[in-house]
């Protein structure tokens, strides 16, 4: 007769209360440790010493007042503003991009319009910031620009999510450096803090692993590539 048995018994070993104290001890260590770094891992400042500085549009008018600043302290030729459709209500906000609105505000602070060109990237249900890697790359020739190293100029946690996509989208052969602005809404070194600094922190975080774990481009030039791109629709303009 054959005897079917659906549980066994097992022995297990459990934490004694010193043990549960020094599990405890451990996780509280590794959250003090991690809410102290994590800021500083998402935004980076690791400039290549590159010629162009590439200005992500959307950043605020006090992020943008910080990148007219580094573009003048540092050795930059050229400053590039990407960006797609500005989001907004219709009515309002017709026909314009973020990259056009970031480079009226830089020529408003400063920077003269022949240090600048702007990229504009197309509407997409894809990752925002690849498709504007994605049109500076295809614009680089048109524009003179040598596609050896550049600079990105992004908003503090966003950075390594911004250099990442456009290392992906400029390939291995490019130098990229990025610089991240300094938040107005909330203190990086206290970001747990305010509710603004724990939501950027958070958002950025997942942004950050969707891309490192889940975002597959396709090859340079393909329609998975671009997207909601088109190649006879690309638009670039010099101020």
């Amino acid at each position: 007769m054959i005897r079917v048995t659906l549980f066994r018994e097992r022995r297990i070993w459990l934490p004694t209360i010193l043990g549960w104290l020094l599990l405890l001890l451990m996780g509280v260590m590794t959250s003090v440790f991690f809410a102290r770094n994590i800021y500083s891992f998402l935004a980076p400042n690791e400039p290549v010493g590159a010629r162009v500085l590439v200005v992500e549009g959307w950043l605020t008018p006090e992020e943008l007042d910080q990148a007219a600043q580094a573009f003048k302290k540092g050795a930059y030729e050229r400053i590039v503003t990407t960006g797609g459709p500005v989001s907004g209500w219709p009515e309002l906000i017709t026909d314009t991009d973020y990259a056009k609105v970031a480079a009226d505000y830089l020529v408003r602070h400063g920077v003269r319009h022949d240090e600048i060109a702007i990229v504009p990237a197309p509407r997409s249900a894809q990752e925002r910031t690849f498709l504007s890697a994605v049109m500076f790359r295809e614009s680089a020739q048109r524009l003179g620009i040598t596609l050896d190293a550049i600079d990105i100029y992004s908003s503090g946690p966003h950075a390594r999510r911004s250099h990442l996509l456009f290392q992906m989208a400029l390939g291995q052969q490019v130098r990229v450096g990025v610089l991240a602005a300094r938040p107005s809404n909330f203190d990086p070194e206290s970001w747990w803090q305010t509710s603004a600094g724990v939501e950027a922190i958070v958002f950025q975080s997942i942004g950050f692993v969707w891309v490192k774990c889940f975002f597959w481009p396709g090859p340079p030039g393909s329609q998975k590539e671009l997207w909601a791109a088109h190649r006879t629709s690309l638009h670039i303009t010099n101020e």
